[in-house]
């Protein structure tokens, strides 16, 4: 075999070699191929409203489950919950009477507090010692304290552990579900500082009550005593846990509510529109109440026919005397029937009388339209009688004798008595309503007693039935106070009632002067 030059074989490697260094070079210098996504990425708004969804869904099960402390409050056992709520509040269930709702705060988690039992060997304790009760008050709010404090910080494990937990299953990422859990305490963190900041202490002298009826005014004592007696919350819920006391350890019956003697206790009736199951609604409420005197606002009847008139007999056994001015929906002939009854006082043309201890005066309603649809002229009419009612409540003044109560049936009628009277009662737009006027007398509208008589049916939903007690005082014939009291309406069984302070009656603010003089106010159309 012939040798091959050496010089040959050298330049036959260097060619070899060029290919493969070329493609060692093509290949550093080309881009990595990217990875397929095989699941599209979720926009970040997107995972954010999600992760708030986990956030929020796993504190709330985390509330249910644990979030609850057991407290003995006094003699009794409760059980404080903090639950997610719009608009916030407290809610105090007491099983089987009812529930108390107060607007203690405004945030959007809301503090239940079942009472779940009546301890017996504790309520045996304060029997057999009376004593006690003198240092019930202040055990009471130290119980409160220690279980609000031992709340705060088992909901802050509750909300923690469950948003946490639902992240971890959600996720299935440690980091995820611990952010989860940061974001869960701190959005209890800042709902329990925005209810600490919007903390109303002075709730408790406004609530509401739902469930028994004869109940609510035991739980809470009378309106003079609320505005004189107590001005922080703590002493109220104190005051309340010690009345609910004696509720639970009544066998047969209810406390009796005890009035306040220097009030004067009004039911302010309207609309009833020949309902007669408002007439035992009223019989029940003036024993309940102990109520002085019934004002009824108008619109008794329906129709106002002669052959309606003995659906007004029981006005006379209903045990407290009866104002009454007409409505649009009663005749004349259903005036000249209640004027010949006993017990009942018929306000007209301004006539003023006085019954139990406050002078009302009042005029009845210059339409007779039963079923009417707005006719022409119905305001002009209304601002007509309005007037002619203040000339007559000026008259009264001038000679000494100044009304304490005005009535009329239509708002708009009413509100001509501005600055005339302190109080001015009306009905006719079957709903309740309260302002105070522009030269400073107050009105207050009646729903319909009777929840609007048979035109209840014409609805998806029964109107209601309402009425409310009035507290005068007796010296200064001056309100004092209101509860509104609204039952469910046909087929239904429920029971509310609100209690209400004016503003010069609330702790601490100053009496309020007596209406302004003025010769007109300034009117505003209502719905027949």
């Amino acid at each position: 075999m012939a040798r091959v030059p050496s010089a040959v074989m050298n330049t036959v490697h260097l060619i070899r070699r060029v290919p493969r260094a070329l493609t060692r070079r093509y290949r550093s210098r080309r881009p990595a191929p990217t990875a397929v996504a095989l699941v599209p990425q979720a926009h970040p708004w997107t995972r954010a409203l999600g992760l708030v969804a986990v956030v929020v869904l796993g504190a709330w099960l985390g509330l249910l489950v644990v979030g609850n402390v057991r407290v003995p409050v006094g003699p009794m056992n409760t059980t404080m919950t903090l639950r997610p709520s719009i608009t916030g509040g407290t809610k105090i269930n007491i099983s089987p009477l009812g529930a108390l709702q107060l607007d203690s705060h405004i945030a959007p988690v809301r503090l239940d507090v079942n009472v779940d039992q009546l301890d017996p060997e504790r309520s045996q304790a304060l029997v057999d010692h009376p004593e006690r009760l003198s240092g019930l008050q202040d055990e009471v709010t130290r119980d409160i304290t220690r279980g609000t404090a031992d709340l705060a910080v088992r909901s802050c494990i509750a909300v923690v552990t469950g948003a946490t937990a639902l992240g971890l299953v959600v996720y299935r990422r440690p980091r995820r579900a611990l952010a989860a859990g940061g974001l869960a305490l701190t959005l209890l963190a800042a709902s329990g500082g925005t209810a600490y900041a919007t903390w109303n202490a002075d709730s408790v002298l406004e609530p509401r009550f739902s469930g028994l009826l004869s109940s609510a005014p035991s739980l809470v004592g009378d309106a003079r005593s609320i505005v004189t007696e107590f001005d922080v919350y703590q002493k109220e819920l104190a005051r309340l846990v010690t009345n609910v006391t004696k509720l639970y350890d009544a066998t047969s019956t209810l406390p009796a509510y005890r009035p306040d003697p220097t009030t004067i206790r009004v039911l302010h009736v309207s609309d009833i529109h020949l309902n007669p199951a408002s007439w035992k609604i009223i019989a029940s409420l003036v024993e309940q109440y102990r109520v002085d005197v019934i004002v009824d606002s108008g619109d008794t009847m329906d129709h106002g026919s002669a052959a309606e008139n003995g659906f007004l007999d029981p006005i006379e056994d209903l045990g407290a005397p009866y104002v009454w001015v007409r409505g649009n929906h009663d005749s004349l002939v259903t005036q000249r029937y209640l004027e010949r009854m006993k017990n009942v006082h018929v306000l007209d043309d301004g006539r003023a009388e006085t019954v139990a201890g406050l002078r009302f005066a009042g005029i009845g309603d210059p339409q007779f339209t039963p079923d009417r649809s707005r006719p022409t002229g119905a305001e002009q009419s209304q601002e007509l009688a309005g007037a002619r009612l203040a000339s007559a409540l000026r008259d009264q003044r001038t000679a000494g004798t100044p009304v304490d109560v005005a009535v009329a049936h239509e708002p708009s009628a009413a509100r001509e008595v501005d600055g005339t009277v302190p109080l001015v009662l009306a009905g006719h737009i079957h709903h309740e309503k309260t302002e105070v006027m522009r030269y400073g007398t107050r009105l207050r509208v009646e729903g319909s007693t009777g929840g609007s008589g048979l035109r209840a049916i014409e609805g998806e939903y029964p109107d209601p039935i309402e009425t409310s007690i009035l507290y005068f005082d007796r010296d200064t014939r001056r309100l004092q106070a209101w509860d509104s009291i609204e039952l469910g309406g046909l087929g239904l069984t429920t029971a509310e009632v609100s209690r209400h302070l004016p503003e010069e009656n609330q702790p601490g603010a100053t009496p309020s002067p007596s209406p302004s003089p003025a010769t007109s106010a300034t009117p505003s159309a209502t719905s027949p």
